[in-house]
This record gives C-alpha cells, sequence and structure tokens, in this order.
C-alpha cells in the first residue's frame, strides 16, 4: 500500500521537513508568547492559555505565515505550493480577525444576558460561552510577524 514511500519518508523523518517544523515551531512560540503577555500585561500567570485560540499574538496567523514563507524559500516563490499556502494564510487570517472574533463578540454578548437574568444563569443547562475566540488585527499582525521571522532563523535542514 505504501511501497511508493522510501526510508527517507518515513513518519520518523518528519523533522526533515523544513516548512512543517517552521510552522510548528511558529505556532508554539506564539502559544508561549501568549502565557507571556498576559503574565506581563494582567500580571496573571495563566498557563491554560498555551491551548487556547484568541489572544496576542495570533498562533493561527504565525502558523501559516511561516508555512508559506518556508514553501517559498524552498520551492520558489512562482511554484504553486506557495501560491496555495499564501491564500490558505490569507483565509487563515481574515477569518481569525473577521468571523471568529464577531463569535466572540457574540459570547459576550449572550454572557452578559445571562448574567443578568438569574433564572437561566442558575440553570443546569448553561454553559458560559467562550468569548476569546478570536483577534484584532494588531493580534493577526503579530502573529504574521512572528511567522515571517521563524522560517528566517531557522535553516533549511
Amino acid at each position: 500500500m505504501f511501497s511508493h514511500l522510501s526510508t527517507a519518508d518515513s513518519f520518523f523523518n518528519v523533522y526533515k521537513n523544513y516548512p512543517l517544523v517552521c510552522s510548528a515551531v511558529s505556532w508554539l512560540i506564539a502559544q508561549i508568547l501568549k502565557v507571556i503577555i498576559n503574565l506581563i500585561v494582567h500580571k496573571e500567570l495563566s498557563p491554560k492559555l498555551i491551548w487556547s485560540s484568541g489572544g496576542m499574538p495570533s498562533s493561527h496567523s504565525s502558523a501559516v505565515v511561516s508555512l508559506s514563507l518556508a514553501i517559498g524559500l524552498t520551492q520558489g516563490f512562482l511554484s504553486p505550493l506557495f501560491a496555495i499556502s499564501s491564500i490558505f494564510a490569507f483565509i487563515v487570517m481574515y477569518d481569525a480577525a473577521g468571523v471568529r472574533r464577531e463569535t466572540g463578540d457574540i459570547a459576550k454578548v449572550l454572557n452578559n444576558l445571562v448574567i443578568n437574568n438569574p433564572e437561566v444563569e442558575n440553570s443546569e443547562e448553561y454553559k458560559e460561552l467562550k468569548e476569546l475566540v478570536g483577534h484584532t488585527p494588531i493580534e493577526v499582525v503579530g502573529g504574521a510577524a512572528l511567522g515571517i521571522a521563524i522560517p528566517l532563523l531557522i535553516k533549511p535542514f
């Protein structure tokens, strides 16, 4: 079934995939930065932010921009893979600052309505909606900047 895969293509060599490594490292650094920035700004250590969406910088933006730039650096900026990854990156960033941010704003309004309605708030069915799901434009730009920096700092294998 997988006879076309050589030993060099095995899963255990995935660390040699430069675009994948750049994207993963960029995502991880963005998630760690969220915890650090939250500690500095709000004076609160919140390790759960490592696994959350929303906040500064956007790890989604960071990951897709890093992926796209790494593909451009290795495959060429005129390659179809770079074109695909660039469009993918723009869609993800647009969604993060648009639809997902609107979803968070709607969740805030609904949560506030529930807080002001004790009958609903005390209901067993009520579950507070997650408000931090999207990004402000500056959070998306911050993630994109990190996504540019990582492939420039990590040399291709």
